[in-house]
């Protein structure tokens, strides 16, 4: 095990930077040897040489002018030791930092504007001053293993035109926040990219960035070519899916897919696709990654999540996803925890949810089915108000970080105003690393609390319930039901799978009425009476009216049950 040696020099006693840098070299791997304040330099190497130490970090927060002639003489003394292969590191203030860098002695010389991510990356043998693609990780897996303990950090982001969104994408890269940009497209392109002829002008950036040909998505790419070059994603098509998938490896290097199940399709109005052909489509396309060993994330959750769903819903749609991606034969599944949706969840039910999904999950896991946990902030969750919504971001980052994902997904104070803008991407992924960063400095353990672990049993014995009822939902002869398409889109049709914001769907019933209990759960409840409707008795009332509402409701399209 490689050893680091560190002190603060001379008559510095200002010890909190070197603390956090041996913080840091634990959880690279490192053994730490802490000297303290106020060390000599005789002492600081001595004690390198006594305990075989590979780096010496060295600290000095006082004014640049002693600093400057305190540094000169010891890069003296330890001169001997730098030529046998020691290596030596510096930090403190801005003026300090500009006279240590002047001497050439020291590897790496840290000024307080490195972020600890950073800092790790040199602690794992990166050297700060390259700023080539091979010394950032490309591909997701390997980011993750390199940031740890710290999770990677994505942001979406796409801008009405090409040019903002260029310029903007090479801005955020530079600022060195993030580990993936998300690109956000606009609907013509998630569903008619290949189809100009059904485009519409008036739709052109609506909901982002409006690409149109494989050189924008070329462009789009390449201007992130740059700062800690950040791994570029963007989402699913809505319709030509495995062309566009092929389309999205090739120029972006689509870093993961993000796939649903039940969305995307007429349903939700995002695409020409039925129902249950969208889901076979659907499960074709997360083969076609699976094939290729490109994670891939079944964002299923967050769309019943969104449309206020009660949360053994949320619960079953994430266990549905996951055991999809296994099936389809996906290696690296990005299982996704959308926090704050609905929004009146209390914190403390909240996590609860989150845990009853890991534990239907976890089972799911082998050595050829990794599930990588990514978290994020429910979109329709933060306040209007600026201020508010910047605290709101840090306090939902600061809980989700109790299930120490491997991937942030940090969601703008903004949007409740507008579409992130460069700017309020990089502000936000710094308020997060900041709520990250405590975290890992001794989070409580939230997920012991007694109140907590109640509510996930008795989601997990809810969501067991609900899967159930989808298998009974089955035709004759079928083996799988949670992978079959008719009966996956039945329990759609049958009110099994419902939300309140899918009235007057051509699909989902929206007949089930939800509220916030006092604990802070979202729980179904009696239309009449508004008294909760325990899951038992809410299956029960679905599947007894199954003969004769199960039909899709509304005139077949061309596609209707097209694989």
């Amino acid at each position: 095990m490689r050893t680091v040696v560190a002190a603060a020099l001379g008559e510095c006693v200002h010890v909190a930077g070197v603390t956090n840098f041996l913080r840091l070299a634990e959880a690279a791997g490192w053994r730490t040897v802490f000297l303290g304040p106020a060390v000599s330099i005789s002492d600081l190497l001595a004690a390198a040489r006594r305990e075989h130490a590979d780096l010496v970090g060295v600290s000095y927060r006082l004014t640049p002018e002693t600093g400057e002639a305190l540094l000169g003489e010891f890069a003296e003394e330890a001169d001997e030791l730098r030529s046998s292969g020691v290596r030596f590191c510096f930090g403190g203030t801005p003026p300090v930092a500009e006279r240590a860098r002047a001497f050439g002695f020291f590897e790496q010389v840290f000024d307080g504007h490195q972020s600890a991510e950073e800092v790790l990356a040199y602690l794992k043998g990166k050297p700060l001053a390259q700023r080539a693609s091979t010394d950032f990780p490309q591909t997701t897996v390997e980011r993750i293993s390199w940031k740890s303990p710290y999770p990677v950090v994505r942001h979406h982001f796409g801008l009405p035109t090409m040019e903002a969104t260029l310029d903007g994408v090479a801005r955020i890269a530079e600022a060195r926040v993030l580990d993936v940009i998300s690109l956000g497209i606009d609907q013509d392109a998630q569903e008619n990219f290949f189809h100009p002829e059904r485009q519409d002008p008036r739709r052109r950036g609506a909901g982002g960035v409006p690409v149109r040909s494989a050189d924008d998505y070329r462009a789009l790419y390449a201007a992130s070519r740059c700062g800690n070059y950040p791994l570029m994603r963007t989402y699913s098509g809505t319709d030509d899916f495995v062309r566009l998938a092929e389309l999205y490896v090739d120029t972006i290097h689509n870093a993961w897919a993000a796939i649903p199940l039940f969305w995307f399709n007429q349903m939700d109005g995002r695409g020409p696709w039925d129902l249950e052909g969208s889901i076979r489509q659907h499960q074709e396309v997360i083969s076609w990654y699976a094939e290729r060993n490109i994670p891939v994330e079944l964002n299923e959750a967050h769309h019943w999540g969104l449309r206020e769903a009660p949360d053994v819903i949320f619960v079953v749609a994430s266990y549905l996803a996951a055991y999809n991606a296994r099936a389809c034969g996906v290696h690296d599944y990005i299982a996704p925890f959308m926090f704050n949706s609905p929004p009146s969840l209390s914190d403390a039910m909240d996590l609860a949810k989150m845990l009853a999904v890991l534990e239907l999950i976890q089972p799911l896991a082998a050595a050829d089915f990794r599930i990588w946990r990514q978290t994020r902030t429910g979109l329709l969750s933060y306040p209007l108000q600026i201020d508010a919504a910047r605290a709101h971001l840090a306090s939902s980052v600061y809980l989700q970080m109790a299930l120490r994902p491997h991937i942030l997904h940090v969601v703008s104070h903004t949007e409740a105003e507008h579409a992130a803008m460069a700017d309020d991407v990089i502000e936000a992924c710094r308020l997060a690393r900041r709520a990250v960063d405590n975290a890992l400095r001794g989070q409580p353990d939230m997920t012991a609390d007694p109140q907590i672990q109640e509510r996930k049993e008795e989601l997990v014995s809810e969501a067991g319930l609900t899967l159930e009822a989808i298998r009974r939902l089955s035709k004759p002869g079928v083996s799988e039901p949670w992978l079959d398409a008719p009966t996956l889109a039945r329990a759609v049709t049958s009110g099994l799978l419902d939300a309140p914001h899918l009235q007057n769907n051509r699909y989902g019933r929206g007949e089930i009425r939800v509220r916030t209990d006092k604990r802070g759960a979202c729980v179904a409840v009696e239309p009449t009476t508004g008294k909760v409707l325990a899951e038992e008795q809410r299956i029960a009332s679905v599947l007894a009216h199954v003969r004769v509402t199960s039909a899709p409701r509304g005139k077949p399209t061309e596609k209707e049950g097209k694989r």
